[in-house]
């Protein structure tokens, strides 16, 4: 009766020994079960960083950051991100397992990843059951609605953030919703009514002059979303993603590549009041680049493609940061845009590459 929830276990414990009978196959000890859980592995950098994060801007908003120690900030975040990683996977799995069960088809790993980037990209306030509807809302109608994993257009944690964002935006871009404004089982102390502690780009977003060093921003000690703040626990992330073949190093170079080319055009212009390289370490860009723009499932295929798809997704990113002051992020439009294209794109260039070839067969047999 519960054949597929045996199977997903099993499977996720151990690599099948199963072996084809007929056809040409290529057997590896790796499948989609092992890629999951080493971009998983690649995650937790930031995650743990996050939580430290967390307590820290609780602490320094409190005006009580001397009196703490390291492990009361990492515990106190500790404590606010574990039950969103609860009800993000017990909500998602929740309804993989069920569909599985309705469908008679064995489950589908990809929301062991979904599953943990989809608390990190939301602010530490979001309310478990606002949490809940959005995992609900993005695995099925982002997901099973398509077929499932490896058929979904749109990557499944950003639109659970769009949800989030259009469904609840005072929850996701209000100037108090990126610091914990409670205490959490007796850590930390609460905040005063009317706290604000807007992030850098919501800061820039209003015209105001960004109050974080340049070395903040890269270690992460600045207010956002969980997991995106840390551009060095994102490189540590990026390094066992390119390590093991698992992300695509031209999609991944060529986000930063498009970031870097528009910021340039907007700095030389003046559009912008700080300099491109800002752009890159603040927000969720490089968190974007490196763990949603090289999604295999809704990026671009073709070699070509990922040159083109990853560009476009950075140069849109800074021109929406910088021509919608309303909308301050912009990588959750951009990747959502872009994988919306990424068909197109990979069409584009096959094409191209079939005319080329007619082209060379006539050149020759004439």
């Amino acid at each position: 009766m519960f054949e597929s929830v045996f199977d997903g276990m099993e499977t996720f414990l151990f690599v099948p020994n199963k072996t084809s009978q007929s056809g040409a196959n290529i057997h590896d000890a790796i499948d989609s079960k092992r890629i999951m859980s080493i971009v998983v592995i690649a995650l937790i950098p930031a995650l743990l960083f996050g939580m430290y994060n967390i307590g820290y801007q609780n602490y320094l908003a409190a005006g009580k950051l001397a009196e703490a120690g390291w492990l009361d900030l990492f515990f106190f975040g500790f404590l606010a991100v574990l039950p969103k990683l609860i009800v993000s996977y017990v909500v998602g799995l929740g309804i993989e397992f069920a569909w599985a069960q309705w469908k008679k088809e064995e489950i589908q790993e990809g929301y062991l990843v979904s599953g943990i980037l989809i608390p990190m990209i939301v602010p530490v306030d979001c309310p478990l059951w606002m949490l809940a509807v959005a995992c609900a809302f993005s695995v099925i109608f982002a997901k099973e609605i398509f077929g499932g994993t490896g058929m979904n257009i749109f990557n499944v944690a950003l639109v659970a953030r769009a949800f989030l964002f259009f469904s609840y935006p005072q929850m996701m871009s209000g100037d108090s919703v990126w610091v914990a404004s409670e205490s959490i089982l007796g850590f930390g102390n609460n905040l005063q009514d009317g706290f604000t502690c807007a992030t850098p780009l919501g800061e820039l977003g209003a015209g105001l002059t960004i109050n974080h060093s340049m070395i903040d921003m890269v270690m992460g000690f600045i207010p956002g979303s969980i997991g995106e703040t840390s551009v060095i626990a994102i490189a540590i992330g990026a390094v066992i993603l390119l390590w093991t073949g698992i992300a695509s190093w031209k999609t991944m170079f060529s986000v930063f590549l498009g970031g870097i080319f528009m910021g340039l055009i907007f700095t030389a212009t003046k559009a912008t009041p700080i300099p491109f390289y800002e752009h890159l370490v603040l927000g969720g860009f490089a968190f974007g680049a490196v763990f949603m723009a090289t999604d295999p499932v809704t990026s671009a295929r073709t070699e070509s493609g990922k040159w083109i798809y990853g560009f476009l997704i950075g140069a849109l990113a800074i021109i929406i940061r910088v021509m919608n002051p309303g909308y301050p992020e912009g990588m959750m439009l951009a990747i959502l845009l872009l994988n919306m294209l990424a068909p197109l794109i990979d069409y584009c260039v096959v094409q191209r590459n079939i005319s080329k070839r007619l082209k060379r067969q006539s050149a020759n047999t004439k």
